[in-house]
């Protein structure tokens, strides 16, 4: 049986008391091949034989112990089921046996989506609870804040909740990666339909005024640079504001085609309602793969809104067409077992799960069971399949490419479901690869 282990500690907290019913920890069996290496004990020890010099700590023959830094609390508290899904995938490989014996300790922390409070759990993650990786952070500020620790203490932070261009970018900081596409390949598909389906359109933005919110931004922008179609209105918007209904009265006196909502899910929320709300204004509504979820698409009157797209890359529980599906079964008898707080419906859900499964994959690639073995196996993957990823997306990443997926393809919003249209866009083959960060 999984046990559970309560470590979220967010400030003026009781320790052990769980946010929103998801600071909790699971154990499970791992695989780990030891790739010709011995571990030789405690948490400081160093690796013997082919992997001595490398770094062990958090990782023993019987354990691996595993931090997540998530905002169960606060303005983003949404993507607290992230930390739900991996809990859940987590179990379900405990459920099944385990893998030589090894468990995995996964410890919570809650940042309330603030980057003093994330660089705080990091550091008691690392320093007192003597974690092997921070496996997630999530959202661009948060992981920022935290990467200049991590690599100063040589500490993996694997498979972040946030897809900044940066994480694939920069060479100088390997310890640090991504998983979910990056912002500018998201913004690459959103172009790639425009100039083909409205080579004409004038486009107005509503963004978060961050780095997630300008990654995106000039992402697009770059993508539709040279091209018929426009941006013609920009309005942003901070974490802190009560709301963006200002902004968008002020976007829609421009007329434009397009509306980019580049938001978080209260964000997204509003901007919808407020769309719906503007009779004279009717836009295609793009909506960012990370505002997506089923509390904000359930308050959304389709009637008054034109048509709203987003860029999908993972199974919908939620769609008829995997139904009968063996993984998206898997993944809903082990979130009732392991997370039945969590929706199984919503994206941030699956992700937690489909990022635990690379997670996994990663570990058993690795060549030494060290934290540097860490580090180069999530570099070095090669057409990796993970089964709640859409047919025809893997994770691939080598020498200047750190980005697991930069595939894509869209789905509109059609009765209370994302209907998948088009194919599978490779940004990659379209735009060729991301090489440097669009946000600073």
């Amino acid at each position: 049986m999984t046990r559970v282990v309560a470590r979220g500690t967010p400030r003026g907290a009781v320790r052990g008391t769980a946010v929103r019913g998801t600071a909790m920890a699971a154990v499970l069996a791992l695989t780990l091949p030891l790739g010709g290496c011995r571990l030789t004990g405690g948490p400081e020890v160093l690796a013997a034989g082919a992997c001595r010099g490398q770094h062990v700590t958090g990782i023993t023959e019987d354990a691996v112990r595993v931090g997540g830094i998530y905002p169960l609390s606060g303005p983003a508290s949404a993507y607290g089921l992230i930390a739900s899904g991996v809990r859940a995938y987590f179990g379900h490989v405990n459920d099944g046996g385990g893998v030589d014996g090894r468990k995995i300790e996964f410890l919570v922390r809650d940042d309330g989506y603030q980057p003093a409070r994330a660089v705080e759990e990091a550091r008691r993650l690392v320093e007192l609870e003597k974690v092997f990786t921070i496996f997630q952070t999530v959202g661009t500020p948060s992981t920022a804040a935290v990467r200049d620790y991590a690599d100063r203490r040589r500490v993996p932070q694997v498979f972040v909740a946030t897809g900044a261009s940066r994480w694939g970018t920069d060479r100088g900081r390997p310890w640090t990666i991504g998983y979910q596409p990056s912002y500018v390949a998201e913004a690459r598909v959103y172009a790639q339909h425009l100039k083909e389906t409205m080579p004409r359109a004038t486009v107005a933005v509503l963004y978060q005024n961050d780095d997630f919110g300008r990654d995106l931004l000039d992402g697009f922008a770059d993508a539709v640079r040279d091209s018929g179609v426009r941006i013609v209105a920009e309005q942003s918007y901070e974490v802190t504001d009560p709301g963006v209904q200002g902004q968008l009265a002020n976007l829609a006196s421009s007329g434009a085609d397009v509306l980019l909502s580049v938001t978080t899910p209260k964000f997204g929320a509003q901007a919808l309602a407020v769309d719906a709300a503007i009779t004279s204004w009717n836009p295609l509504h793009i909506l960012n793969s990370v505002a997506v979820s089923p509390a904000v698409m359930k308050t959304v009157d389709t009637g008054k809104v034109r048509e709203i797209v987003s860029a999908v890359y993972q199974k919908d529980p939620a769609d008829p067409q995997w139904a009968d599906d063996p993984a998206v079964e898997v993944y809903r008898r082990s979130l009732l077992r392991y997370a039945p707080e969590a929706d199984p419906a919503a994206p941030q859900t699956v992700f937690g799960w489909t990022a635990a499964q690379a997670f996994v994959k990663a570990l058993q690639q690795m060549e030494c069971p060290t934290r540097e073995g860490l580090r180069d196996a999530v570099r070095s993957l090669d057409d990796v399949p993970v089964d709640t990823l859409l047919p025809g997306i893997t994770l691939s990443t080598g020498p200047g490419d750190g980005f697991p997926i930069e595939s894509m393809m869209l789905a509109r919003f059609e009765e209370g479901l994302w209907s998948p249209f088009g194919k599978v866009v490779d940004t990659r083959a379209v735009f060729g690869p991301v090489r440097t960060a669009s946000a600073g």
